[in-house]
């Protein structure tokens, strides 16, 4: 046996096709609606308004995937409650810096490996006929 016939039969150290991946996992959550106090105008700022929130965050281990035990994943209620947290807690005048702050909570408290925040004003204090104004902020852990 020559040298090349050698490295054809060691196995490539690289090469696992037979062992699982592991799997991506992607937390969702739709249509949070919350009362807000953001916008460019005082009174906007003052009186609030509704915003409707999509979160969509991806965690890079989640041992749930294996485990299939509850507290081996995130919990859904207390993301919502950091959003909402995030989205009241402080006026903003921009949803874009809004969207960022949140996407921020995301990545410091579940270790997010990349977030989307989309905030939507369902009224937006426009003079012309609209159904809704959006803003979607993505980031990523850097």
């Amino acid at each position: 046996m020559d040298d090349d016939e050698d490295d054809r039969l060691e196995p490539d150290e690289d090469d696992d096709e037979d062992a699982p991946s592991e799997p991506a996992v992607t937390i969702e959550i739709t249509g949070l609606s919350l009362y807000t106090h953001h916008g460019v105008e005082a009174a906007e700022r003052d009186v609030g308004q509704r915003l409707v929130f999509d979160i969509s965050f991806e965690v890079g281990e989640c041992d749930a995937t294996v485990t299939d035990r509850i507290e081996d994943t995130v919990d859904y209620a207390d993301v919502c409650q950091q959003v909402a947290l995030a989205a009241q807690e402080r006026s903003y005048k921009t949803l874009e810096r809004l969207c960022s702050a949140i996407a921020d909570k995301m990545i410091d408290r579940y270790d997010a490996e990349t977030v989307t925040v989309r905030a939507t004003k369902p009224e937006p204090p426009i003079p012309l006929p609209v159904e809704e104004v959006s803003v979607e902020v993505w980031k990523e852990r850097g």
